[in-house]
Parts: structure tokens; sequence; C-alpha cells
């Protein structure tokens, strides 16, 4: 037990430090491209986006669960516990609907011309700001429902009632409303990582087109001289794979937690790395890349 506790502490500053510290960097780098560049350009502005997404689900969820690793008496009350569930489920939404955003915008700038989805590119980062806009209004109400049941453990009885936190309880709500909200949740999540995965999937086709291309015109020595936009690509690619291993796996233990009554502290442990894993080591993609 004492190994383990070790461990998960480990664990769990691997993630938080060097996460809030990477976000920071390429936020402050995609803010300075942003301002002084010659042109707003709309994959800054998503940039700027996904790592506010990330910082807010590392900060919500660290605080939370200090008191949870490292055995502290619990310091957030019952505001504290709803506000920080809320702002980390709502995180988390963001976090899923910004890195689809950012796969469509990419996987439509490499399209041809002449394809039909080739008009829906945003010439300016200010169109942008409307899809932005609505993740934040429907992630808030996808969550809503925690804002009543999350309570702290002093101010409710700890009988029947499943444990988000050592001291931050889901109080159990009709079976209706929990499966509608779980419902909400679920489709989000499908549509979403679904719409990342055909976009990931049409940019590695038109990579593998232009590599091919690329072979036939031009010497093997200069191949390797790929451009900017081949580049950012592949970075989008990396990022996506990296998403959608760590965020289906996370769906999928989400779902089963919210549609069951559990205590298992393992279980909500694994949950809280899978949470933290993508907006914590997201920035470090993006940086080595």
């Amino acid at each position: 037990m004492i190994w383990s506790n070790i461990i998960q502490k480990i664990i769990f500053l691997f993630l938080t430090g060097p996460g809030i510290v990477g976000n920071i960097l390429v936020f402050v780098r995609h803010v300075y491209a942003f301002v002084t560049g010659p042109e707003r350009k709309p994959i800054d502005l998503i940039l700027i986006h996904l790592t506010v997404s990330n910082a807010i689900l590392i900060c919500s969820t660290g605080i939370r669960d200090i008191a949870t690793i490292f055995n502290f008496r619990n310091f957030i009350g019952n505001t504290g516990c709803k506000l920080l569930i809320y702002l980390g489920r709502v995180a988390r939404g963001l976090s899923i609907c910004t890195t689809c955003l950012l796969s469509m915008v990419q996987a439509i700038t490499i399209s041809p011309r002449t394809t039909f989805f080739r008009k829906f590119k945003p010439k300016t980062a200010w169109q942008v700001l409307p899809y932005l806009l609505f993740f934040w209004i429907f992630n808030s109400l996808v969550s809503f429902n925690l804002l009543h049941h999350i309570k702290a453990a002093s101010s409710t009885n700890r009988s029947g009632i499943r444990r988000h936190a050592v001291y931050c309880y889901v109080v159990p709500s009709r079976q209706g409303v929990r499966w509608l909200f779980l419902s909400l949740m679920a489709l989000r999540d499908v549509i979403f990582q679904s719409l990342m995965g055909w976009s990931s999937g049409h940019m590695a086709f038109h990579l593998y087109k232009h590599h091919k291309r690329v072979l036939y015109l031009h010497s093997s020595r200069l191949t390797h001289n790929s451009s900017p936009e081949i580049r950012a690509t592949l970075s989008t690619l990396s990022l996506m794979t990296f998403f959608l291993v760590f965020y289906w796996a996370d769906f999928i233990l989400s779902f089963y937690i919210g549609s069951t009554i559990t205590n298992d502290l393992k279980i909500l442990n694994i949950g809280i790395v899978l949470v933290l894993g993508y907006a914590s080591l997201s920035p470090l993609v993006l940086i080595v890349r």
C-alpha cells in the first residue's frame, strides 16, 4: 500500500507539473504568433483555446484530487466540489470538441482546391469564434446536472451514493435523468471522435498521395525537406492518435462509472490518469513536433 501510494503521487505530479508548464509554453508561443504575425491564423486561435481547455482541466482535476492523493483534509467544501468537478467535465468536453475542430480544419487545409469541403475552410481566425462559443454553451449544458448532484462528503450521507473523489460524492438522480445526460455525453464523444478519426484518415490518405508524388518528381535527397503544411499535418496526426487512445479509454471508463454506483478507488484513480493524460502530455507532443 505504501509503494502504491508513492507511485500514485509520482504519476500525479508527473502529469500535473509538466502539463501546466507545457500548456503555458504552447499558449504563449501561439498568442505571440497570433498577435505579432502578419495574419491571424485560425490554427493559432484553435490551439490557444485548446491549451486553455487543457489548463482548466488540469487545474480543476488537480486541486480536487490533492486532498485525495496526499491525504489532506477536505478544504474545498460543497461549493468547491460542485465548481471543480463541473469545470473539469466542461473542460474535458471542450478539449474533445477543440481537438476535433483542429483536425477538421487541418484536413480541409490540405485537401485539393477542387473538393467540396474546401469551401468550409475558415479564411480568418474570427470565423472560428462561433464554433468555440458553441462548444462552451453545448458542453456547459451537457454537464449541467453535476451542479445539482455533486456534494461534499461532510454535507451528505455516504451510504448508497457514488464517490467522485475521496471528499466529493455524486448524489443519485432519477434513472431517466442520469441516462439522458449520459446519452448526451456519449453522443458528443462518439460524434466528435468519429469526425476526428475520419479527418485523420483523410489527412493520412492525402499525405500518402503527396509522398508518392514527391518521390516521382524529385530525387530522394529532396524528399526529406517537407513543406510547413506537411509538418503541421504530421503534428496534427500525432496529436489525433494520442488523443484517440486516451479519450476512447476515458469514454469507456466514464460511461461505466456513470452508469453504475462504484466506489472503487482503483477505477477512480485510473480515470484521473486518463483525464489528465491527454491534457498534460498533448502540449509536449506539439513541442516535440
